[in-house]
């Protein structure tokens, strides 16, 4: 192995050195406390310390990384203390994550860290967020996020490396080529020569270095690094290596062929740095001894230090409130007080006539008047404006920094979304339909919904999902899928029914510091206009609104189902009907909901959605909980059949829930 120390100072490599040995010796140390039964699982990156290191010192401190679980050496030349480390380890309070997080799950904005889910994959498209805010603030810095070879299988890495490519951002991919994704070897992993190779597919320059060689990993980097800056590009980085112990320990090492470890034993990367210091009298035997003897005092200190940990005492409320991050409800016009009636009537208020898109668009637009740092992302908004022409006319105004068109990389976007808000941007993606959010379902679910509980780092983040049927668009472009994320705590879900809650609810949305999913149907978009206050206001979300009383039987609904009541109610005057439209379905406005069913003790829970797993019967099960004293006859919900929504508008009529509205009113009534 040859060493290049180039312009390196005799007092830089041995700080090198220390920074590489002391991840080396902290893991030799938790084998031994996994050994004793005193941890119960280690991930080790014995043989790889070279990358994590090497790449860490090439970089700016407040340059984000986003690590793997076999980067140890990310977070100690980041200076993260073993004692706090190894408590997170331990799944302790006073850990990074609250003890709710595993191993090196978790990251810290102080450190400019943020860590891995375990999909191996997700974490590459957050750079692009982070690259992305460095480049619209003319910054001299970039983001790097490391991959196994296994993950450069996954989706997540395509569309990562083409978002990154397409919008010319400044992120560094390092690719740990090991051998393998933990029994699976390369060769039933990919076929191309070398995983570089990828690299020309995207437009995008890539090198293959050695990973062992700690110089040879720092030089390249920062070189790169260099690169990306002075040409606003990224850049993919192979390094070869290889793991010395498992994918974790229990899992062993059977797999491997027993030559591969006496062939990587002499490409040790410590062993061989520690060599080629001795070599060129930069370091004498004796000072490596003392060396690794301070490390080893360093380590038990800290290991002292954690041990005093106190045990985990569970604060229920507290688990329950770092779900979402804090928020306030802010700028809020006397609008936010009208759950019945019409706000026209309000002399306070300059209303105007619009259409329930057209409050959509004049929520979105205030709001990037409003937020300078707001930026929307979705597939054809620039110049197009949009599937539903709800941008149309932004890009002129805001400038295509702003208004990005993206490729179709639903998950990439989505993962940009949440490096943009590590940087302190909001944004807003448009789904371009609701159905197409299953292929960003994991940045959603697993990343937006969970990070804030997971270390505290708030996602600003607004998905607006076009949604719904009526329209005769088939199965793939008119599902109503709302429920699957109310079912995911640390999301908020948004289903405004008028145009005057379709703007506040969106300005709600933006300036909601957590992630929204902002419901918009499609049915309603020019089919419903009403008064909508020109000020800027929200609709204080997690509220509901009264949309009339009645007496004989109350209708929680949402989205078209608000209309269709209305409609019935209109044709049915014998029958006195209270309308509650929910507006938020996570949270829920339990008070508003307990009072609807106070109101006439009759209960039908209505929404488009199918009705097997629909939010109606969450909704249901908390009235028969909690508010059973008030009812005269069961809660009855009316949904849409339990098939996929057909194209035919015979067929889709017949499948929609308001064809068997007026049976199951009739059948409460009997009650």
């Amino acid at each position: 192995m040859q060493f290049e120390k180039k312009n390196i100072s005799p007092t830089e490599l041995i700080h090198f050195y220390k920074a590489i040995l002391l991840p080396r010796m902290i893991e030799e140390k938790m084998l031994l406390l996994l050994r004793q039964g005193k941890i119960s699982k280690w991930f080790s990156g014995i043989g790889q310390e070279a990358i994590s290191v090497g790449a860490t010192l090439a970089l700016q401190d407040d340059e984000w990384i986003m690590p793997l679980h076999r980067n140890l050496g990310v977070f100690t030349t980041r200076k993260m203390p073993l004692s706090k480390l190894y408590m997170q380890w331990q799944g302790n309070k006073e850990g990074y994550s609250k003890g709710r997080e595993r191993s090196f799950h978790f990251g810290s904005k102080e450190n400019y860290i943020c860590g891995m889910i375990s999909h191996l994959g997700p974490q590459l498209a957050i750079a692009d967020g982070v690259a992305l805010a460095h480049k619209l603030r003319n910054e001299s810095r970039v983001a790097v996020a490391f991959s196994g070879d296994g993950g450069t299988s996954e989706g997540d890495f395509h569309e990562a490396l083409n978002t990154a490519a397409v919008w010319d951002l400044p992120v560094i991919f390092i690719i740990e080529n090991n051998g393998y994704g933990l029994s699976t070897p390369v060769n039933e992993q990919y076929r191309c020569f070398s995983l570089v190779d990828k690299a020309k597919g995207y437009g995008m320059e890539g090198i293959r270095i050695d990973g062992n060689n700690l110089l040879e990993v720092y030089d390249t980097v920062k070189g790169v690094r260099d690169y990306c800056i002075q040409n606003q590009k990224p850049y993919l980085i192979e390094c070869t290596t290889f793991r010395m112990r498992g994918h974790e320990e229990a899992s062993g090492v059977k797999y491997v062929p027993p030559e591969l470890f006496d062939l990587w034993a002499k490409k040790d990367p410590v062993k061989n740095y520690e060599a080629f210091l001795l070599e060129k009298n930069i370091l004498t035997a004796v000072q490596i001894e003392n060396i690794k003897t301070a490390i080893k005092e360093q380590i038990e200190s800290e290991l002292k230090i954690a041990n005093e940990a106190k045990p985990m005492v569970v604060n229920m409320q507290e688990e329950l409130n770092d779900v979402y991050a804090p928020s306030i409800v802010s700028n809020v016009s006397p609008v936010k007080q009208y759950t019945y009636g019409d706000p026209s009537h309000d002399s306070r208020l300059t209303t105007h006539d619009k259409r329930f898109v057209d409050g959509i668009k004049e929520g979105l637009h205030q709001s990037m008047q409003k937020h300078p740092n707001l930026i929307l992302m979705g597939q054809d908004i620039a110049e197009y404006g949009g599937a539903f022409k709800i941008t149309e006319g932004f890009v002129n105004e805001f400038g295509k920094a702003r208004v990005r068109n993206t490729p179709l990389c639903e998950s990439a976007i989505v993962g940009a979304a949440l490096g943009l808000s590590l940087e302190g941007y909001k944004s807003m993606m448009e789904m371009q339909f609701a159905d197409f959010a299953t292929v960003g379902f994991n940045q959603i679910i697993n990343n937006l919904a969970k990070i804030h509980y997971r270390w505290g780092q708030n996602a600003d983040v607004v998905i607006r999902m076009p949604t719904g049927g009526g329209v005769g668009a088939g199965p793939f472009h008119s599902q109503s899928n709302e429920a699957w994320f109310v079912h995911t705590p640390g999301l908020k879900v948004v289903y405004p029914s008028t145009p005057i809650d379709a703007k506040g609810l969106l300005i709600a949305a933006i300036n909601d510091p957590n992630p929204v999913l902002y419901f918009e149907h499609k049915a309603l978009y020019r089919s419903v206009s009403g008064h909508v206050p020109q000020e800027y206001y929200e609709v204080e979300i997690g509220k509901a609104r009264t949309v009339q009383h009645g007496d004989d039987i109350t209708i929680i609904t949402y989205g078209a189902g608000v209309h269709w009541t209305m409609d019935y109610a209109a044709k049915n005057k014998n029958i006195s009907i209270e309308i509650l439209d929910l507006r938020t379905l996570l949270p829920l406005d339990y008070d508003a909901i307990e009072e609807a069913v106070a109101a006439t003790g009759k209960v039908l829970i209505l929404h488009e959605d199918t009705l097997t797993g629909g939010i109606g019967g969450e909704v249901a099960a908390w009235i028969a909980e909690n508010c059973f004293s008030y009812l005269d006859a069961p809660v009855m919900r009316c949904a849409s059949l339990d098939t996929p929504i057909p194209f035919n508008l015979e067929l889709e009529k017949n499948f929609m829930a308001y064809s068997r509205l007026g049976e199951c009113v009739n059948k409460l009534m009997q009650y």
